[in-house]
């Protein structure tokens, strides 16, 4: 049976989603505005689980339909084969509808239509009055884009940014799918320098650790679908997790840095990278963004400075920002990349970026800056 699936992800970074999907042998059907929808077995759904760094969950779509008054809504839910993902006992609810340029936008009476119809169709397929709801879980989430309605099942439960190694959290933390897909869009591979002046909680090394020995992002944690028996055989998770378990290597020649200037951060980055089993491979530091430095050419830096979200702090940004342009300035050949919603970065930093990309944390507008460096030249043979 094929399925189709849909990954929403961050707005403008779809096309990461979509090659990450793609490596995993899957065939793209549609990419749109956070999200992409592609087709495979029911073994996609535990693999792109385990396996993609920059979705937020994975959705098995249900279907799609034009709706602009509660009656077609209702009536068009309804005629969807419910009984086909759905068993007697499970538990449904619609968990999130969202509305963009749509007649229907009021989330609480999208979400108790949709189940009155969904409770409908079911009576009439399992002979039932009423619904015991003891069985697994079928969360449904609905997109309404233009008055066309996509209603998708959630397989992965927490979202997919949730790896399970970030117990401690610093303020104003990036998340590990954003960071991940940040990393993604750059040329940094495992065996170049990575270094993040600005560590908080350890996201950005810790997703370049895991990126450089080939871990899965989703090896830490579990998914609600998991409990699917009726679609996703309990086999079909085992097999993802032994692929997982294979692909892990051991690298060599990692250089991973993390710096922060709060003592306290550094050592919550250190036990989040130990409970994702890389803290072997990241050497984190408390060190103020004054003393970085390298010996070596060719390095990249990845920072997520402060933004200045509140007064006192924005007072002190062209300074901060100053010394950021000063000290990768003094970097022989390096590469920065810096997500930012600073709107006069490039200006303090005294350099134009060579790329600039608009990105969405949340509901937060950043800039994605990125600092090209040099290649390194071409390794001979067995250097």
């Amino acid at each position: 049976m094929i399925y189709e699936w849909i990954a929403p992800c961050h707005f403008g970074l779809e096309a990461v989603c979509k090659k990450e999907i793609m490596d995993l042998g899957y065939e793209i059907v549609q990419v749109e505005d956070g999200r992409v929808t592609f087709r495979g077995g029911p073994e996609a759904a535990c693999r792109a689980n385990l396996f993609l760094r920059t979705a937020e969950r994975v959705l098995l779509k249900v279907g799609s339909f034009k709706a602009v008054t509660f009656e077609e809504l209702f009536e068009m839910t309804k005629a969807l084969p419910w009984e086909e993902w759905i068993p007697a006992d499970g538990k449904f609810w619609v968990a999130k509808a969202t509305s963009i340029k749509s007649t229907l936008f009021s989330a609480s009476d999208i979400q108790s239509i949709m189940k009155k119809a969904m409770v409908e169709r079911l009576k009439s397929r399992y002979h039932l009055t009423w619904f015991p709801e003891t069985g697994a879980s079928y969360p449904l989430r609905a997109f309404f884009l233009r008055d066309v309605v996509t209603i998708g099942i959630d397989t992965s439960g927490d979202s997919l940014h949730k790896r399970g190694y970030r117990k401690l959290v610093s303020k104003a933390p990036i998340t590990e799918t954003l960071a991940a897909a940040l990393i993604l869009l750059t040329p940094w591979k495992g065996d170049r320098i990575f270094v993040d002046p600005f560590c908080g909680s350890g996201t950005f090394p810790i997703e370049a650790a895991m990126m450089a020995a080939h871990m899965a992002p989703g090896m830490n944690r579990s998914f609600l679908a998991e409990s699917w028996e009726n679609l996703l055989p309990r086999k079909l998770w085992y097999e993802a997790a032994d692929e997982a378990a294979d692909l892990v290597i051991t690298p060599e020649g990692t250089d991973i840095q993390g710096y922060d200037i709060d003592g306290d951060v550094v050592k919550a980055a250190r036990e989040n990278a130990k409970e994702a089993g890389v803290d072997h491979l990241i050497h984190f530091q408390q060190r103020p963004v004054s003393a970085l430095s390298h010996p070596k050419k060719y390095g990249f830096l990845f920072m997520n400075p402060p933004y200045g979200e509140r007064l006192e702090e924005k007072a002190a940004l062209p300074e901060l920002y100053r010394e950021i342009g000063e000290r990768f300035a003094a970097l022989d050949s390096w590469s920065a990349y810096m997500i930012t919603s600073f709107e006069d970065a490039e200006k303090y930093m005294g350099r134009k970026a060579d790329k600039n990309r608009k990105i969405y944390s949340g509901m937060m507008k950043a800039y994605f800056y990125q600092f090209q460096g040099p290649k390194p030249p071409r390794r001979k043979n067995g250097e």
